[in-house]
């Protein structure tokens, strides 16, 4: 049954299944494939985006420390909040970028190894992505 749904159902369904769920959805056929793989490059760019914005935001925390304009405990709790928010990202967008390695769905060369760098970086405790927020 499912593998007779219209298209645009998939999509649907297909952008409400959980990360942890999605490439397993990519099992029923070849269009169901077709769709978590775009779905998931989807979440892969917006986690980089957010994980971007959030970077941003430490960024100009410090200068507002700089500049004295918040005290030094304000400082530090809400980077420490902001450090933790982009790890907890960075772990949910390896997640994607793995599985999506590990099923195929990354064709490019320079994807792929991009991938295996930031997984490496990840497992051995580093910064897969170099923003020295760890």
């Amino acid at each position: 049954m499912l593998d007779r749904l219209p298209v645009e159902i998939v999509e649907r369904i297909v952008a409400k299944i959980p990360d942890t769920d999605l490439i397993a959805a990519s099992k029923v056929d070849r269009v169901w494939w077709q769709e978590v793989r775009r779905e998931a490059y989807k979440r892969w760019k917006n986690y980089a985006t957010t994980i971007g914005d959030v970077y941003c935001e430490i960024r100009a925390l410090g200068k507002h420390y700089i500049k004295r304009e918040i005290d030094w405990i304000t400082f530090e709790d809400v980077n420490d909040l902001y450090k933790r928010w982009i790890n907890r990202l960075t772990e949910d967008q390896l997640y994607i970028m793995e599985k999506m390695l590990r099923n195929g769905m990354v064709v490019d060369p320079q994807e792929r190894e991009t991938i295996e760098y930031a997984l490496s970086e990840q497992r051995w405790g580093g910064d897969p992505w170099g923003l020295g927020v760890v």
